[in-house]
């Protein structure tokens, strides 16, 4: 399954951007990151068996194992590509919101986009991590 981030906003070359990589180097599924203008631009069409998570402050709050869990489960289902929408400064609308298949969040805290990349792209490390039995996640 692919892990498919796609984000509003450039990140450019930065320690955000840094953080990023060095944790999707680490993923041994497929990823793919794609960036969008800050408004406009086009979002990329959504197949069949792909689903859409949008990052969002009225979102759930996942544990890690939890996230996890939800990727093993679409993944055995057959789902071809997670995509996780990283919106712009306003977020998303009641239309996109309604259109997900879930909304993620990082707590009721606001995060810099860029932060959040960074925490996405970890989490995506660690619930692969969690999913292969390796010992980087230490529940508890």
């Amino acid at each position: 399954m692919l892990l498919h981030i796609v984000a509003r906003g450039r990140i450019g070359r930065s320690p955000e951007a840094d953080l990023v990589d060095r944790y999707l180097k680490r993923i041994v599924w497929p990823t793919k990151v794609s960036e969008l203008p800050d408004t406009g631009g086009k979002i990329p069409l959504v197949g069949e068996q792909t689903k859409r998570i949008l990052l969002d402050e009225k979102g759930e709050t996942l544990s890690s194992t939890q996230f996890a869990q939800k990727l093993e489960r679409w993944r055995d289902d057959g789902v071809r590509e997670a995509r996780f929408m990283i919106g712009a400064a306003d977020g998303f609308d009641d239309a996109a919101r309604d259109e997900a298949d879930l909304l993620f969040s990082f707590g009721r805290a606001t995060w810099p986009h860029l932060l959040a990349r960074a925490m996405l792209a970890e989490q995506l490390f660690r619930a692969t991590s969690i999913l292969a039995n390796h010992p980087y996640h230490r529940e508890g």
